[in-house]
């Protein structure tokens, strides 16, 4: 389920709003694709308790290893965005404002919650 959205311009990297997100969080595991397989994402995860499980990216020179079996449940991540851009306005990005467009995926958050998606 999503507890917190942050809509950024399109040329801005996914990893670098990571912390954002992570801050303040308990949970026991963060997972997330190679894109937020960065040290500032990863030391971020560790310090608040949280056990990373991010694949490294090919390109790091040294490899980490990572909890494949709990990794296997990252489809459930991609099936809440798929929920979410079911609403059109959302898959298109219709609002012109970046508030408009954060009240509707909270919005559509917010029915996801109370299980009406």
């Amino acid at each position: 389920m999503p507890i917190r959205v942050i809509a950024t311009d399109g040329t801005v990297a996914d990893c670098s709003m990571a912390g954002e997100l992570i801050d303040g969080v308990e949970a026991d595991y963060l997972l997330a694709d190679r894109g937020y397989d960065t040290d500032a994402v990863i030391e971020q995860a560790t310090e608040a308790g949280i056990e990373v499980v991010i694949p490294p990216k090919k390109n790091r020179k040294k490899q980490r290893e990572y909890n494949k079996d709990i990794y296997e449940n990252r489809h459930q991540v991609e099936n809440t965005f798929l929920k979410l851009k079911q609403w059109r306005g959302i898959a298109t990005r219709y609002a012109k404002k970046a508030s408009s467009f954060i009240a509707s995926v909270q919005i559509g958050a917010m029915f996801m919650w109370l299980n009406i998606l």
